[in-house]
Parts: C-alpha cells; sequence; structure tokens
C-alpha cells in the first residue's frame, strides 16, 4: 500500500459496533443506505455473525476511520473436501483509491482462506465497473457468467 498510516485488520467477535461502521460504509459507499441500514440486526446477531467460522470481515482503518472493507463468506463444498470463499463486499472510500487499499483487503483475505481451507477467492464485478474489472483482472482469472436472484416468496 503506498498509504503507510492505514492498517488492515480482521473483526472478531465482540466488535460488532465496528461491523455496524464497515456496514455504514458499505452503504455509502455502494450509495444504497437502504439496503444497508433499514433492518440493523442487533448486537448479539452481528458478534454471533463475527465468531462464524464461515464469515470474514476485514477493516481498513486510518486514524481510528473505515475508509475500506470487505466481506466474505465460506462456502463449503461437497465434491471435494475444500471451499471457496466468496467476496460478498469489498469497497474503499474515494480519497483512498489507487493507493493498494483494495488489493491490500484482498492480500489480507488469502492466508485467512488457505487457513480456512479454500482453494480459491472469488467476486463478481458489475459490467461497467472497470476499475472493480481492471482490479480483479490484475490478481485472478476472469469469468464470464450471468448471475440470477430467485426470489424465495
Amino acid at each position: 500500500m503506498n498509504a503507510p498510516s492505514i492498517s488492515i485488520r480482521r473483526l472478531k467477535a465482540g466488535e460488532a459496533a465496528r461491523l455496524r461502521d464497515l456496514n455504514a460504509f458499505f452503504g455509502e459507499a455502494f450509495d444504497e443506505p437502504e439496503a444497508y441500514g433499514a433492518a440493523p440486526p442487533t448486537e448479539h446477531y452481528l458478534n454471533a455473525l463475527l465468531g462464524s467460522a464461515s464469515f470474514v470481515a476485514l477493516v481498513a482503518e486510518q486514524d481510528g476511520e473505515v475508509i475500506g472493507g470487505l466481506a466474505a463468506y465460506e462456502l463449503v463444498k461437497f465434491e471435494q473436501a475444500r471451499s471457496e470463499l466468496y467476496i460478498y463486499d469489498l469497497a474503499v472510500a474515494e480519497a483512498f483509491r489507487r493507493l493498494g487499499v483494495a488489493t491490500g483487503l484482498i492480500e489480507a483475505l488469502k492466508p485467512i482462506a488457505k487457513a480456512m481451507g479454500a482453494w480459491v477467492i472469488f467476486v463478481q464485478a458489475d459490467a461497467g465497473d472497470d476499475p472493480a474489472i481492471a482490479l480483479y483482472s490484475k490478481l485472478g482469472v476472469r469469468e464470464d457468467v450471468l448471475h440470477f436472484d430467485i426470489a424465495v416468496e
């Protein structure tokens, strides 16, 4: 990273307040405050999630402020005894983009993924999100797929 005062760390159980900060950050970064803030989970729920072996929340901080973050979920596979790690959300504050923060977050996730038994980390990017596509292309192999949301009701 080109900004030495930025730290990246994994959130753990007991840090529900910091996960709330990260959630609010994602709402702002993705311009979806309702999606991220309309029905906030309880502190107990967030701490249980942070204590789960299948969830990873990484936060990039500078001077105590969230300037980036990543949320990932483990997908345990059945065809082999291995898993995949899916980056669900990744964002960096505009003022800190192009400083290596997003790459730093993904690099910090790699040893965690390996320790979890994951054989790969995967992430989606929206068509037209050229900065994200460029970043992920630099770090991995591109696969063009279609994504479908299927309602449960």
